[in-house]
């Protein structure tokens, strides 16, 4: 039952490093995550013990947008019948309940609720009805490590897969995609008219934000600026090395955009732990203007509940040494840090909830080209696979840990670090992309008093935040 229960959760996740990839490149299709939940959720239940039910505890996240959204929209019909779900109010209260009881031990009602959610999950129904069936993912598994004490630890987000579809959701979600380009746009506003500009970039992931980048200098600058863009990895992260050689080949191909654009780029690796990093080791140099990049990052280094070093403060400081002219923050805007499984479970169905929906939207978007479906499935498959190390995970184990603007806030000025307002010149161009590409009403940017940091989000709920800091 054990043997049985691993493999159930392993495909569950789709990390099956024997699928090949498809002539499109990509490993996951939409029936293939399907199937594989459709799998697990036909599959009987292990016994356990019993004890006291109670109830739900809220979620400690200061966000004023942290509100659970229950609305959802539909997808075309699935081939594959599968039965009526509940209303969706009783089924997301079901989800909240099994947390409850699973965080209080009574493990029998947990199971008991399982039954009734994967009777209204269906992958590839509505995003409601998507979010039941990833969240029953994230409940099986914590379930499963509480019986057997298995564990996948952070295997199933160290993949090459999983490295390309959270590249893909980053391409394909307004939210993460505007907060790339508010970020471009605050640092051409913090250089402009300064001949040298070196950025060190803590996650430079396929290198789109460079293109970006890339694209809005010639459109801004009248001048042509050198730029060293020095990519900075830990060679002690697990997450080192996930897109191996990579790195180079990214370099490579933004140095050659840059040529075919006149601006001067050079691309260089530098691997040093948090307590390593400093001017002489980056390559710092007299005369350059200095920015820093942390774009989805610092969620995935460890903090003070994981490590008495606290790498994640640790970079805070060495970056504030630098004295850099501006430091560009984007992070998602949920609470998987500290909070208690409940509560975390909570968050992550709001914050998860939301995200399908403007996945959904993004795809429906994208149909006339015909990928919009599958590459949605791609990065929902990635999404799943966070939602269950960020809730289900423990300790060291638990590497998705994303903290609120207020959480962020705090740390960056304990590190030394002030807010930089950003001006109309970097959010301006952000709301003229998202009107002008035609998106879904349901996209909202929301601006932070003093306009220190931009909210990125659906129907009113913030899911990315891009902040700046000195």
């Amino acid at each position: 039952m054990r043997d049985q229960l691993k493999e159930l959760e392993r495909r569950l996740l789709l990390d099956d490093e024997e699928d090949e990839p498809s002539a499109s490149g990509s490993a996951v299709t939409h029936a293939e995550w399907s199937e594989a939940i459709q799998s697990l959720m036909s599959t009987p239940q292990p016994p356990v013990a019993t004890t006291t039910a109670g109830h739900l505890s809220p979620s400690p996240t200061s966000s004023s947008s942290s509100t659970i959204s229950s609305s959802a929209s539909c997808s075309p019909p699935s081939s594959m019948p599968s039965p009526p779900p509940p209303p969706t109010g009783t089924s997301r209260q079901t989800l909240l309940d099994t947390a409850t009881a699973i965080g209080e031990g009574n493990l029998q009602a947990a199971t008991a609720n399982l039954a009734v959610i994967k009777a209204a999950a269906n992958p590839r129904g509505d995003a409601e009805q998507r979010l039941t069936a990833m969240m029953y993912a994230t409940l099986f598994s914590r379930l499963n490590n509480l019986q057997t004490g298995s564990s996948h630890a952070v295997a199933e987000l160290r993949s090459p897969e999983h490295f390309a579809a959270t590249q893909m959701l980053y391409d394909l979600s307004p939210c993460f995609k505007l907060a790339f380009i508010a970020a471009n746009h605050a640092i051409l506003e913090a250089t402009k008219d300064e001949p040298n500009i070196h950025i060190l970039d803590f996650e430079v992931g396929h290198g789109s934000q460079y293109a970006a980048f890339l694209h809005a200098l010639t459109q801004r600058l009248r001048h042509r600026p050198t730029i060293r863009v020095t990519a900075v990895v830990d060679p002690s992260s697990p997450f080192t090395n996930i897109n191996s050689g990579g790195l180079r080949v990214v370099g490579e191909r933004i140095e050659k955009l840059a040529e075919r654009v006149g601006v001067g780029l050079r691309f260089s690796v530098v691997s040093r732990r948090p307590e390593e990093l400093d001017a002489v080791a980056l390559g710092c140099q007299p005369g350059e203007v200095l920015i820093v990049n942390l774009a989805f990052v610092l969620s995935r280094v460890a903090d003070e509940s994981v490590s008495l070093a606290n790498p994640r403060d640790e970079i805070l400081r060495r970056v504030r040494a630098l004295q850099p002219r501006l430091v560009t923050l984007a992070e998602q805007e949920i609470n998987t840090s500290t909070a208690a499984f409940p509560a975390r479970f909570a968050e992550a169905c709001g914050h998860y909830g939301a995200l399908l929906e403007s996945l959904e939207a993004t795809a429906a978007a994208a149909a006339a080209v015909q990928q919009g479906v599958a590459e949605r499935a791609r990065a929902e498959a990635g999404l799943a696979r966070r939602a269950v190390n960020a809730v289900a995970r423990e300790g060291q184990e638990r590497v998705e840990r994303c903290e609120v603007l207020g959480k962020w806030r705090a740390r960056m000025g304990m590190a030394g670090l002030k807010p930089v307002p950003l001006g109309p010149s970097a959010v301006e161009p952000v709301k003229y992309r998202l009107e002008s590409a035609g998106s879904n009403p349901g996209f909202t940017i929301k601006e932070e008093v003093g306009g220190v940091a931009l909210g990125f989000g659906w129907r009113g709920r913030v899911l990315t935040v891009l902040s700046a800091w000195r």
